[in-house]
């Protein structure tokens, strides 16, 4: 019986119907088809890439493979436009084939034979994740940036079909309450394209710092992305027992910083959207700018973790401040999306200020609700006049959605089925899911500190974009999901890796992979070889429960 059963599940492993039962494709995410073969595919010097004539986004995606051949390897592997080589079967090669049948411009099929390595796609994206897959089938040693030695660069022969589940597939990184240098956000950018994940949101404003150049308002970078005090440990309730570091702490990306990280993304497929939070969390733009505010000041830029009462005002000098900093910000961001924040914006100073209240009576507005429906409304028609298009937390929900407005439903799963419901774009990242600052461990004496929670790695696993009971037509307006590391109590890149990883991979897993491909023990398995990966990155995952 054990062998008429292990006979069953190879053949089903042989039909792509479900993932393969060994560690030789320790592929994350995994494919929608895989069909084994015997044998393998051995790079050398004599290896060739083959790719259709004139199209640099392609040779991007080759590169992709070529770079880490040449660090890890020593290989200087050529890249030769179709045109100009002739490609005969049996040639050490590696051969990018278009293909307009392919309906998905990220899906791609891949074919590793003794002889050569096919590969077909309809867009650059598409072979640059086919790159990826074939990156975690050769040893793991393929990662370092130093030359390995006696190591055979084998990918074993193996024929995928794949596109992802979900265009849309995410990781929100917050810069504000600690900050990340450009090459520490290079480094993410990197690891998010070897999972296949292609958004990187970049949380560029909030009380405790503001983290990018405007030229128009010198004081942002002067005054509002420093701050004299940092709390130290846990937020406490007891005003008299909080601590405080009280070095100066900051930084800033310069415009140039801003354009060197968004053309780096663009060459490993991954999508940079800005956020620049409104009307709410605008205490450290409120530092330098205080005419922006309701009470006109005096503010500083918070050492405190929370959520503040001084918030923007709705007086036109802010539609006016606005209009101009996102002018900027879209002049530096070629995403087709803005995420104007919209979260966790109290009312208590609108409903003091007469210039607030003021408006909201001219307006005929219900209350201050409709009042913050009001303000994002104003600064999307905005957006919206330069060809772009608002993101917002699932608050800006309340009071009325914005027409255009795609909702980042964070606070459960409701506000992304209601949005979806009204016909809007949702992309989902749940707290209970999807906010990896939460511990990984029911024992939090063995990690460092985090906001609390736990979040373990079969939960993020478990997670599905898609909610049942929509129809349709409703679900066609999922996007998505994303994971969300808020850094009030992850002060640095070590942390930052510990916190993300293994936990990503299970995330890009639950975004990419067919549901009927899912099972957590499988990918638990596939994991160990991934995990090898992360080694030779130096990658300091966390390995707690693995």
């Amino acid at each position: 019986m054990k062998r008429v059963a292990l006979l069953f599940i190879s053949i089903m492993c042989m039909m792509g119907t479900m993932p393969a039962q060994n560690n030789t494709y320790n592929i994350v995410p995994f494919p929608v088809k895989l069909k084994s073969s015997p044998g393998q595919f051995v790079l050398n010097d004599k290896t060739q890439i083959i790719v259709p004539n004139g199209d640099i986004d392609i040779h991007n995606a080759a590169f992709s493979l070529l770079e880490r051949m040449l660090l890890a390897a020593g290989l200087h592997i050529n890249i030769v436009n179709a045109e100009e080589t002739p490609v005969k079967v049996g040639d050490n090669m590696i051969v990018f084939k278009l293909s307009r049948s392919i309906s998905n411009n990220e899906g791609y099929i891949l074919k590793v034979t003794k002889n050569r390595i096919e590969v077909e796609a309809s867009a650059a994206a598409g072979f640059f994740y086919a790159m990826q897959t074939i990156r975690q089938l050769l040893p793991p040693e393929i990662e370092k940036n130093t030359i390995a030695a006696n190591v055979t660069w084998a990918v074993p022969c193996v024929n995928i079909e794949d596109e992802p589940r979900y265009p849309y597939r995410g990781l929100m990184l917050d810069v504000c309450r600690h900050f990340s240098n450009i090459q520490e956000i290079k480094r993410y950018i990197d690891k998010l394209a070897f999972h296949k994940i292609n958004t990187f949101h970049w949380h560029l404003t909030d009380d405790q710092g503001w983290r990018i150049d405007i030229k128009a308002y010198p004081k942002l970078a002067e005054v509002s992305a420093w701050r004299n005090k940092t709390l130290i440990g846990h937020l406490l309730e007891n005003v008299n027992d909080r601590k405080y570091n009280q070095t100066r702490y900051g930084g800033i990306y310069s415009q140039n910083e801003i354009r060197e990280v968004v053309e780096y993304a663009k060459t490993k497929f991954v999508t940079v959207i800005p956020e620049i939070e409104m009307p709410g969390h605008a205490v450290a733009a409120l530092a330098a700018y205080p005419n922006l505010s309701c009470s006109g000041g005096p503010f500083e830029v918070e050492g405190l973790w929370g959520i503040f009462n001084d918030v923007y005002c709705t007086r036109e000098e802010t539609f006016q401040f606005f209009e101009t900093v996102l002018s900027e910000v879209m002049d530096l961001f070629p995403s087709k999306y803005i995420h104007i924040g919209g979260d966790e914006c109290p009312k208590l100073r609108w409903q003091r200020c007469y210039a607030c209240q003021t408006r909201i009576k001219e307006l005929g507005l219900k209350d201050e609700h409709e009042l913050q429906s009001y303000f994002i409304q104003r600064m999307e028609k905005f957006i919206n006049s330069k060809g772009k298009q608002i993101i917002g937390w699932d608050e800006i929900l309340e009071g009325g959605l914005a027409p255009n407005a795609t909702v980042m439903s964070w606070r459960g799963i409701e506000g992304g089925i209601d949005a979806a419901k009204q016909g809007h774009d949702v992309i989902m990242t749940p707290g209970d899911y999807c906010y990896f600052d939460r511990y990984q461990s029911q024992d939090k004496t063995q990690e460092p500190l985090a906001i609390g929670g736990y979040l373990p790695l079969e939960k993020v696993y478990e997670f599905d974009p898609t909610p049942a009971g929509l129809t349709a037509a409703e679900a066609k307006h999922i996007l998505g999901g994303q994971a969300n590391l808020w850094r009030e109590y992850i002060p640095n890149d070590t942390h930052v890796e510990y916190m993300l990883f293994p936990r990503l991979a299970a995330l890009s897993e639950a975004v990419w992979t067919p549901k009927a491909n899912k099972d957590y023990k499988e990918f638990r398995s596939r994991l160990t070889g991934i995990l090898k990966h992360y080694d030779s990155m130096q990658l300091g995952y966390c390995k707690l429960n693995l």
